[in-house]
């Protein structure tokens, strides 16, 4: 049966399926597989960023049911907001999957069903895996539940998975609400400084010095805007690792401890440390037994209340001093870094980069950077680790993309097809460009990509690159210092990855035809283009 379209309806935002709704609300694995209608799966894809391993994980889902004749209608949780499913295409769902690594928004909505709740890869890298769980947690009638009150915590639990990787979840949901205000700022400031010189940090409000036809008012304007959000930065970053811990409870005492963290100068180590305090406290009141008569006022003024005045009492009183004192010392300790330390770091730096391409290991090299350059007047030390990521983070796509072209007998169709795509990904330093690649011949791809972000990361280091953006790849090459030297340490990346994967895959039988079949007549796990493609469109 030809699977039914999906429209985005304008005015709503839902994500609607004509057939689904058809289906009598309410129906589970229980009636699954009945004659007349496949099994109707809905899911929903969050990564970090909401970039890439979003989109290429909805895609896999896609195409993996349309293998296996399964109905699977994906809402995408991106870095551009998501549009809701139709309610009655998930009552009409025979299934569930939550392929995420930051909370998934609106969970409640899936109560009742038959679920399987994993991370955003494993939808990319075995879809066939998880839509057959799925099918067997609906035969054996299993299903998910939810109170009006439960937490992400609470619910994910029912999941098995361990505190380590809830505890990577709520920092990654921090994380990727903080990425945007990063980017904005970051870009704000370096126009500023591209315009106005580096003494713009001492000009004048433009609120009473703003002069129409001068460059440096226009200056002056870009840089105190990026300030600006800059100093949401670690608020933001404390709220929402709340938020990923409690729902919307964790807000109001993630945003005063980042806050409160801003104030005495414990910065990103203090917003870690802020956020991960009221997402507990959040859980903690949550789980006192409250007389019926009070429950309303709960949320709206006892929650927020309560924690607010107990995270603020534990940052000012007990843990501010110390890690304030923490966060100095890593400061000095960055900007004492040359030589050979500061060469070894970006090596170091452009291996994590490029072990996982968007995974939490190259997120906590990218928040590394992105701590260093989020104030004011970031140190030389801070920029040039900036530069070092971002260069180390676009070796992988660009070297493939490279290989595919210069040695295109060793890659299958689809992977020559992704190889085109990954051009435009690498150069604006979206890691993720590598995946399918990596996807399918990891043992090949991974460590040569590791290699070339080494001896990227250490040559950026050594030429003293300066970057004052946290993104933008070769689009933000006239605001990077040094920036000739700083384009032949990506060069001599993407050379190096190129050649190795190139020796390495040739060490096999080159890949011939034109057929992106695997074996056994499958779908190759490289091919996931559609997915790439979307990617470029994000």
């Amino acid at each position: 049966e030809e699977t039914e379209e999906t429209e985005e309806t304008e005015d709503t935002g839902v994500v609607s399926a004509a057939a689904s709704a058809e289906a009598a609300p309410g129906s589970t694995g229980a009636d699954a597989g009945r004659p007349g209608r496949p099994f109707r799966i809905v899911a929903v894809t969050s990564c970090p960023t909401g970039i890439a391993h979003t989109y290429m994980a909805a895609e896999s889902l896609e195409n993996a049911g349309r293998e296996e004749g399964v109905e699977v209608v994906v809402e995408t949780q991106g870095s551009a907001g998501f549009t809701r499913l139709d309610p009655a295409v998930i009552a009409a769902a025979d299934g569930v999957i939550l392929a995420h690594d930051v909370a998934v928004r609106e969970k409640d909505r899936f109560a009742g069903k038959p679920t399987v709740d994993t991370g955003v890869k494993a939808a990319i890298n075995r879809p066939g895996e998880l839509i057959g769980e799925v099918r067997a947690k609906a035969a054996r009638g299993e299903v998910t539940s939810a109170s009006p009150g439960a937490t992400p915590v609470e619910r994910g639990g029912e999941s098995g998975e361990g505190y380590g990787t809830k505890l990577r979840k709520w920092l990654m949901s921090g994380v990727s609400y903080m990425v945007p205000f990063v980017a904005a700022g970051g870009l704000l400031i370096a126009l500023g400084f591209a315009i106005g010189g580096y003494e713009i940090n001492k000009a004048p409000s433009v609120m009473d010095h703003f002069v129409w036809t001068q460059a440096d008012s226009w200056a002056a304007l870009l840089f105190q805007i990026g300030g600006v959000a800059f100093a949401f930065l670690v608020p933001v970053l404390a709220g929402y690792i709340a938020y990923g811990m409690a729902d919307r409870p964790g807000l109001v005492p993630g945003f005063v401890g980042g806050s409160i963290a801003l104030t005495i100068n414990a910065g990103f180590l203090g917003g870690l440390a802020a956020g991960l305090i009221s997402g507990a406290v959040v859980l903690a009141i949550q789980r006192v037994p409250i007389p019926k008569a009070l429950r309303g006022i709960m949320p709206v003024v006892v929650i927020p209340l309560v924690s607010a005045a107990v995270v603020g009492f534990l940052m000012f009183v007990v843990i501010g001093k110390p890690i304030a004192s923490a966060q100095s010392g890593m400061t000095d300790w960055l900007n004492g870094l040359s030589g050979a330390n500061a060469v070894l770091l970006g090596a170091l730096l452009g291996l994590m980069m490029c072990f996982d391409l968007g995974g939490p290991v190259n997120k906590v090299a990218y928040t590394f950077a992105t701590a260093g350059i989020a104030v004011a007047s970031p140190s030389d030390s801070a920029m040039k680790i900036m530069a070092a990521v971002m260069a180390a983070g676009m070796v992988p796509p660009l070297a493939m993309a490279l290989a595919t072209t210069v040695r295109g007998r060793l890659f299958n169709a689809a992977e020559r097809e992704n190889g085109k795509a990954a051009w435009v990904l690498g150069a604006s330093f979206i890691s993720e460009g590598a995946i399918p690649f990596a996807a399918a011949d990891p043992l090949r791809v991974i460590p040569s990509s590791m290699v070339g972000g080494a001896v990227t990361g250490a040559l950026s280091m050594a030429f003293g690159a300066t970057l004052r953006a946290p993104h933008g790849g070769i689009f933000v090459v006239p605001l990077i210092g040094n920036p000739l030297l700083y384009l032949v340490a990506v060069a001599a990346g993407v050379c190096v990855t190129t050649a190795l994967v190139i020796v390495l895959k040739g060490l096999r039988k080159p890949v011939t035809g034109a057929s992106a079949q695997g074996p056994g007549g499958g779908a190759d796990p490289s091919s996931p283009t559609p997915g790439a493609k979307q990617a470029v469109a994000a």
